[in-house]
Order: C-alpha cells, then sequence, then structure tokens
C-alpha cells in the first residue's frame, strides 16, 4: 500500500477520545460530498465515534463567535476522504499539505480516483477550452490537465463512483476507525446484473455496454432499465479491455465511438490508456495497463489495516 508520513494521533479535547475525520473538496461538483451528508441517520451514529473536524460543505461560512470558517484545516487528522481532482497549481500545492496533515487518506469519486469530466482536457487543448467558455481568459490560471489525486501524493484506498454509493462509503470510514481494511468488491458490474436477475441486455438485445470492465456499486441500474452500462463508478480491478472493445465493435460500434464512451467520467484513468490503440485494431503494448501513468503514487485497492483503530499507533 502507498503510504506517506503521518500523524501519530490528532489533536483535540482531552476528554475527548474520537478520532477525527476531514473532507476536502478540489476540482469536482460536490456530488460526493452530498452523499456522505445524505446518510442521515447513519451519519448521526458515525459523529458519536468521530469527529468530523473539516468539512466546509456541512459548516457555515462563519463560526458561532462570527469568525469566518478556515478554508485549509490545520489538522492533523486520522483520516481524510478528498474530493475532486488537481486542476491548477494551486490545487498541486494544496493536496500535499492534506497528505502531510493525514494519516490515513481515502480518494472519493471519479474526479479524485481518475480526473473526473473535466480530465477531458487531457484530449485537446486547454487554452481553446478556456477562450470558448469565458470572457477574459487571461485572468483564469488553469493546468493543461486534470490528474487524480494519486498522480500527485500517495493514497491509501480510492472509492469509485460518480457519485460514490452511500453503503460504500460508510463501509470504508468504518473499516479504518475499526482498524480493518475496507470490504469493497472489486467485481464488475455483471456480477451484479446476475445477483439482480437481469437478462444481459447485450447478450439479448445487442445493446453496448461497458459492463464486463466497469467496478461494481451502482446496483446494476442502467442495465435493468435496459440500457447499456456507461462506466461512471470506473474501470474493475482487473478490465479486460481487448475483449470488451472487441465486443463494442460486434455491437455496431465505430472506432470513434469506442474512444467517445470510454472518456466520460473516468477519462484520465490508467486502466483506460490502451483504449486508443484496441479501438484503433492495434496490439496492446506490453505491461500492465496501469504502468500509462509512470512516476504516479499508485493507489491501493487492498489497503494494510490500520494498527488498532484510527489514531492509535504509528503507521
Amino acid at each position: 500500500m502507498a503510504t506517506a508520513p503521518g500523524p501519530a494521533t490528532a489533536p483535540g479535547p482531552a476528554t475527548d477520545p474520537r478520532p477525527t475525520l476531514a473532507v476536502w473538496k478540489f476540482a469536482s461538483c460536490d456530488g460526493c460530498q452530498l452523499t456522505l451528508l445524505d446518510c442521515e441517520d447513519e451519519l448521526l451514529g458515525l459523529t458519536e465515534r468521530v469527529r468530523i473536524d473539516h468539512f466546509l460543505e456541512m459548516t457555515p461560512a462563519e463560526g458561532a463567535d462570527g469568525e469566518r470558517a478556515p478554508l485549509a484545516g490545520r489538522g492533523p487528522y486520522d483520516l481524510s476522504l478528498v474530493e475532486g481532482s488537481v486542476t491548477t497549481a494551486e490545487d498541486a500545492e494544496r493536496i500535499q499539505h492534506v497528505r502531510r496533515i493525514s494519516r490515513y487518506l481515502v480518494t472519493i469519486g471519479a474526479c479524485a480516483t481518475a480526473g473526473g469530466i473535466q480530465a477531458l482536457r487531457n484530449f485537446a487543448d486547454v487554452r481553446e477550452f478556456v477562450a470558448a467558455v469565458y470572457a477574459r481568459p487571461e485572468y483564469i490560471a488553469t493546468l493543461e490537465t486534470s490528474t487524480p489525486i494519486s498522480a500527485h501524493v500517495p493514497v491509501d484506498f480510492e472509492l469509485r463512483g460518480c457519485p460514490i454509493d452511500r453503503r460504500q462509503l460508510l463501509e470504508v470510514i468504518t473499516a479504518y476507525l475499526a482498524g480493518r481494511a475496507p470490504r469493497i468488491p472489486g467485481h464488475s458490474v455483471c456480477f451484479e446484473c446476475k445477483r439482480r436477475g437481469t437478462t444481459c441486455i447485450t447478450v439479448a438485445h445487442g445493446t453496448p455496454c461497458l459492463g464486463p470492465v466497469t467496478h461494481a456499486g451502482c446496483g446494476a441500474i442502467c442495465p435493468a432499465y435496459g440500457r447499456g452500462c456507461y462506466g461512471c463508478f470506473g474501470p474493475s480491478d482487473t478490465p479486460d479491455l481487448r475483449s470488451m472493445i472487441a465486443q463494442l465493435r460486434r455491437d455496431g460500434m465505430s472506432e470513434r465511438d469506442v474512444q467517445r464512451v470510454f472518456r466520460t467520467f473516468n477519462a484520465a484513468s490508467p486502466e483506460y490508456a490502451p483504449v486508443p490503440e484496441l479501438a484503433a485494431g492495434e496490439q496492446q503494448s506490453p505491461g500492465r495497463p496501469g504502468d500509462a501513468r509512470k512516476g504516479s503514487h499508485e493507489p491501493s485497492r487492498n489497503p494494510r489495516p490500520a494498527p488498532g483503530r484510527a489514531g492509535q499507533g504509528g503507521r
């Protein structure tokens, strides 16, 4: 598991033994943060076991004493949840700060784990995009690319989805509090289709579907209503892209359509790097797909359990 030095304990009132939680936003729509707020009853129970010390989405702009809430948490924190991708130089600096003050760092959602929709800029000239959207593009400071958090700092666990599933989110938080690895399945959406008793829409109707290479977690909602999976939960742990693309071609998709269907929520996912070559009918280059992002901090899908509970002991 990729790790970085973190604080052994988090500060707080001497009478409050609860581990601390922080939630951070980078380039995103806030949907994954709202998933945590949507937990409602479960969230009330969670706060009995964890102290939420930094979460701007659920706090007022001003505190009870009239002072503005800090934009950058002081930390340290036992667990940090990070939503959003890195799209500015300021983001690249801020995520380093978040990593330093976080014992465990978990990325949540497609933006944080795979660049998000905004990573479509990676395949075009971002200056043209900026000029088309903003009246005064010279005032816009942005990077040429949108990249996952793991491309900048070590990540302890990635939780996929656009947005994430609240049950999976609660499992991840609970796991770190309990000092064990999160039990998040790594299989594909096809497994969920079978559990629901949904007839395979590709086999039965020839409908293009990314279910075989997409990470489970959505409950296979789209196939249940006759629509092909379009990959909002990102690549499964071991996606067989060659077979998937061959099937998409048999279902009538062109090379351009195949590339576009993979360039949506998880455009910068390293597992999808071979797609252009495979869509063009070329042979996949040697090595595993993840090697496409050389120099990145490889995130862990099966992290080492925390020693004891979060907030006790060292890394």
